[in-house]
């Protein structure tokens, strides 16, 4: 999918996922879609990036959509709710669920936001 694309399906449902989940402790944040996370990372539009759907940054309080690992509306929707279950979430359990020894694949809240996606098609 094209970024105009994944910022029009955003447009439609993100406030939507906003109201149903709630406010966080920072303002909402907003979405901004690039390529890949290399794109993001250095500026160069041909860089190849990580496979990465989405990410949440808490520094910048800004919700990413990348497009090279989005390809349908329902992707997209489910990248949004993960990353949006991630600002609500705490920055310093985060990393303490990861110095505890819990790795992507068991730490409990990526468990709980890969749960939430399976809510897309309220969203749709």
């Amino acid at each position: 999918m094209v970024a105009d694309q994944i910022l029009k399906i955003a447009n439609k449902v993100y406030p939507n996922i906003r109201a149903h989940y709630g406010l966080g402790k920072k303002e909402y944040p907003p979405i901004e879609v690039y390529k890949n996370i290399l794109v993001r990372l250095t500026g160069e539009p041909d860089a190849e990036g990580e496979p990465a759907d989405a990410e949440y940054d808490r520094e910048t309080n800004k919700l990413f959509i990348y497009s090279d690992y989005n390809n349908s509306v329902e992707d997209v929707i489910r990248s949004i709710i993960h990353e949006y279950i991630h600002y609500l979430q705490s920055g310093s359990w985060m990393k303490r669920y990861y110095s505890m020894g819990y790795k992507y694949g068991n730490h409990p809240y990526e468990i709980s936001a890969k749960k939430a996606e399976e809510n897309w098609k309220m969203f749709a």
